[in-house]
């Protein structure tokens, strides 16, 4: 069965409405805060715990709960931010954002994902996924490519490791 990743499994389950109520406690969408207080977290979401209440969304589903109590047993997981070197391309009816680099170590996966959109831009991030256990081996290179259609014309930025840069 697969770890639990902060940013993919439980970061998505906490709902505003249980940010706003939790929020003279920590904050819900915050790693480090989630993390410092995990089990305090956990036994108030636990069935037992009777939280969030009714009148604030009501209680997480018995998967959510077991969702969170595997992810704070298994050690925290989170995404790394990544390291490439980036280009932006124009092929015909696409645009293309690409990130070249090398994984920092054996068995890691990667991918750019779109994070915002406004009506001028759009940010992509460079994410890093360790794998559950060390890999043998040596580190893989990548290239990884996001397309969208060439009539968006909005800027394109990208965030790694090393900030954001804006590529068009």
């Amino acid at each position: 069965m697969r770890t639990p990743v902060f940013e993919l499994h439980i970061r998505p389950m906490i709902r505003s409405t249980d940010r706003v109520h939790m929020d003279f406690f920590t904050d819900l969408w915050d790693y480090d805060s989630v993390v410092a207080n995990a089990d305090d977290i956990l036994s108030r979401v636990d069935t037992g715990g009777g939280m969030p209440p009714e009148g604030t969304g009501g209680p997480w589903p018995e998967e959510w709960v077991a969702l969170f109590r595997r992810w704070n047993e298994s050690g925290h997981k989170r995404l790394q931010l990544g390291t490439a070197t980036f280009a932006f391309s124009n092929a015909g009816s696409t645009h293309a954002v690409t990130a070249t680099g090398t994984f920092p170590a054996a068995g890691f996966n990667g991918w750019l994902q779109l994070e915002n959109e406004t009506d001028s831009a759009k940010t992509y991030t460079l994410y890093y996924e360790a794998p559950d256990a060390p890999v043998p081996g040596v580190p893989a290179a990548f290239t990884l490519k996001e397309k969208y259609r060439a009539t968006d014309t909005r800027s394109v930025f990208v965030r790694d490791s090393t900030g954001v840069q804006q590529l068009h």
